[in-house]
């Protein structure tokens, strides 16, 4: 009997950690949230990287982002993609094309206007391991999909504790693919603009450009 109390009050012991864990991260994430909406725009630059052993695919790459509320504008492996709140439009000068199309609805997906908000919704949080990077502590949270079927294992979310600004992603997808963001940048309400998140159909119509419509 004494060691059936044990263990019960050993699982409620860890349930009750687990519970203030989540807690925790979670408090941690609303902090941040808060934080970015409170900013008028917000721009990144950023460091890419991915990483598949199995498959041999290891790649580095870098880009920037100008977000103000869902629009954006986009810069990676030299193309363009501008979100105006209704359209995104994708622009490739190597090719000389434009393609517009409606913003994706993929729950997984993580597309520029929720760069620094995806965590907000459809995960199950835990505190996770503390770094020191430089002089700043980065905090930790694993965010686990709650959607079984989600192709994503884990994310792991590095927080600049003094900030409160995102530093890194660490991605895990099941087929063993990670993928790392590190910010190298982080500017906020930065002069911008008024054309900055509309697009000219007219400047690349005259320059030659094919337009595709989906």
């Amino acid at each position: 009997m004494k060691k059936l109390l044990f263990l019960a009050s050993l699982v409620l012991t860890a349930g009750f950690a687990q519970a203030q864990d989540a807690a925790k991260a979670k408090a941690l994430l609303d902090d941040v949230y808060n934080k970015v909406k409170g900013y008028d725009n917000i721009y990144v630059d950023f460091k890419f990287a991915l990483d598949n052993a199995e498959a041999g695919i290891k790649q580095e790459t870098r880009g920037d982002v100008t977000l103000s509320g869902e629009k954006y504008l986009f810069n990676y492996l030299g193309s363009q993609q501008l979100f105006d709140g209704s359209k995104v439009y994708t622009i490739v000068p190597e090719n000389e094309e434009v393609t517009i199309e409606d913003q994706s609805t993929e729950e997984d997906a993580i597309t520029p206007s929720k760069m620094l908000t995806f965590y907000k919704e459809g995960h199950n949080y835990s505190w996770d391991i503390l770094q020191n990077v430089q002089g700043r502590k980065i905090q930790y949270v694993k965010l686990t999909p709650i959607d079984s079927n989600s192709e994503i294992k884990s994310r792991l979310l590095g927080i600049d504790v003094n900030t409160k600004h995102i530093y890194k992603l660490i991605e895990t997808g099941n087929n063993g693919t990670k993928t790392t963001i590190t910010v190298n940048s982080f500017k906020t309400d930065q002069p911008v603009s008024e054309t900055l998140f509309t697009f000219d159909n007219k400047k690349y119509t005259d320059a030659g450009y094919y337009i595709i419509k989906n």
